[in-house]
């Protein structure tokens, strides 16, 4: 398959055939399974066999253009002594980007990245790749191949990923695209930063906004004489990465219009993605309205990440929940704290996208019902896609079981929580941390150190690494160390707030959906 421009659009062509389809009209099927190629004009210095020039770095710098400067080589030294250090162990290196060290903490205390990797490994080869997900990666190959012959990328490797930061495909000159295979950033090898540590699209793919690593930034030695920029797309629903876009050099950073570049595809790409995260959600609460007015119990419908988007009275009462309309923006969701219940949704999600015609049934252990909960678990679809599911309490659902479903990897946390102090990476432990919160796309840590900008992306990435030491969702916004409450008191109309150990006053906000397990944490 060969992607080549057209006056108004990017035309995928099949060799051998002389079928053309416009890139918005690729099949989704071949989507995540073509090897793609760019073919550009050939210009002045620009041929197949075109000479390789300026080999300062370990590989030969094949744009035949300038290198970095002198004082861009002295601060990458200085970087490199930095990265040094902190791979012997340091905790504290100055001269360093905060997201960069960041990451670097990641390579080394999260991931055990060997920092002398020479090559990205080859990828895996199985996938949950949804339809979505190939409309996706098409769109973004439609974007990546017309950039590929701006004047301002002749010198740069275009990539997509996947969200687990395989590459699927790249765009370029061929001489570049041959240095790229040689350097293993191509198709079929693995990017993401727990398999490469440090990079523009693996990096990108742990935290927002566009991501640009220079030369000694990356944590693998191989990978010292590029430079890369990427940026993730996020699903609105789940906040995680979908896929990522990724422009890389050697010798050179990417142009200066390459951010913007990315940032623009990006947000217009998420913001497709927000629209039908709505329009989604409407036909979930249609599905809901068709349902409830004839169920004798409780009726919720929940969207593919699990998070509540319409309850019926029966469904409130036995959450803890108060009277809400309808959540169409993801947002405004909130998760169920029922155990497994978001691996019990996935499951099903799973299930239903192979077979249109399931339904299953399962049981749900709510704190607040005395009772586990008897549910049929029924899909809605949007354009054959599974958008969500419908639970409907039942005294004998109808439906294949959804029991005993593996947990997969379970995800190993260091014994430091890493924060950010300014352009200083600040390791915590855990028992200094009193409580942390959500601001918007900002987790706070306020702890003995003072209120510190988590590493985490999500309130929900951050309860994962502090459930073991004692932590404890009490409000969508808040989680609390538990041995670090001195006061529970409860207001006027009922309401419950927390008071720390500090010295200063300092209070926390305890919702009513979280106040029975609350109570059970303390003993009360």
């Amino acid at each position: 398959m060969i992607f080549l421009p057209s006056d108004d659009a990017v035309v995928l062509v099949q060799a051998g055939s002389g079928e053309a389809w416009p890139c918005r009209a690729v099949p989704a099927s071949l989507a995540s399974c073509i090897t793609m190629l760019s073919l550009p004009k050939r210009g002045k210095g620009d041929s197949v066999s075109g000479s390789r020039s300026g080999t300062t770095g370990r590989h030969s710098h094949p744009s035949g253009v300038q290198g970095i400067g002198r004082r861009d080589v002295e601060c990458q030294r200085r970087i490199g002594a930095a990265r040094e250090e902190f791979a012997a162990g340091a905790d504290t290196v100055c001269g360093v980007r905060p997201g960069i060290l960041l990451s670097w903490y990641r390579c080394r205390d999260v991931y055990g990245v060997d920092p002398g990797l020479a090559a990205a490994p080859g990828a895996a080869g199985r996938s949950d790749h949804s339809l979505l997900h190939d409309i996706i990666f098409t769109q973004l190959g439609g974007a990546a191949a017309t950039a590929a012959h701006r004047t301002d990328m002749r010198h740069c490797v275009i990539a997509v990923t996947d969200g687990d930061g395989r590459i699927l495909a790249s765009w370029g000159p061929r001489r570049i695209l041959r240095h790229g295979t040689e350097t293993s950033l191509a198709p079929r090898f693995a990017w993401s930063e727990e398999s490469t540590g440090t990079n523009g699209m693996g990096t990108a793919l742990e935290q927002r906004g566009a991501m640009l690593v220079r030369g000694a930034e990356h944590w693998c030695e191989g990978f010292q004489d590029g430079y890369c920029a990427g940026v993730a797309i996020n699903d609105p629903v789940s906040r995680k990465p979908l896929a990522a876009l990724n422009v890389s050099a050697w010798q050179q950073e990417p142009a200066e219009s390459t951010a913007g570049w990315l940032s623009r595809t990006a947000t217009a790409m998420e913001a497709d993605l927000r629209e039908r995260a709505v329009k989604s959600a409407a036909d979930l609460v249609s599905a809901f309205a068709g349902v409830e007015s004839t169920a004798p119990g409780a009726v919720m419908a929940v969207d593919t990440a699990g998070k509540l988007v319409m309850a019926n009275a029966a469904a409130r009462r036995l959450l803890g929940m108060p009277v809400a309309g309808p959540a169409l923006h993801p947002e405004d969701r909130q998760g169920l704290e029922i155990p497994a219940f978001v691996r019990t949704i996935g499951e099903a999600v799973r299930r239903a996208q192979r077979d249109p015609g399931w339904s299953g049934a399962t049981e749900l252990v709510i704190a607040e019902a005395a009772d586990a909960v008897q549910v049929e678990v029924d899909p809605v679809y949007r354009d054959n896609e599974v958008v969500g599911m419908l639970l409907i309490g039942s005294g004998s659902p109808c439906g294949e079981p959804l029991d005993d479903i593996p947990e997969g990897k379970r995800a190993t946390f260091p014994p430091r929580i890493a924060a950010m102090r300014e352009n200083s990476l600040v390791l915590l432990s855990p028992n200094e941390i009193r409580y942390a919160e959500a601001d918007s796309h900002t987790v706070w840590l306020v702890s003995d150190q003072g209120r510190l900008r988590a590493a985490s992306r999500t309130l929900e990435r951050a309860e994962q690494e502090l459930l073991s030491f004692g932590f404890l969702r009490v409000h969508r916004r808040f989680l609390v160390n538990v041995g670090r409450i001195r006061e529970m008191d409860q207001g006027f109309k009922g309401g419950l707030t927390l008071t720390t150990d500090h010295r200063g006053h300092e209070t926390i906000p305890v919702s009513r959906r979280h106040a029975a397990r609350l109570r059970r944490a303390l003993g009360l």
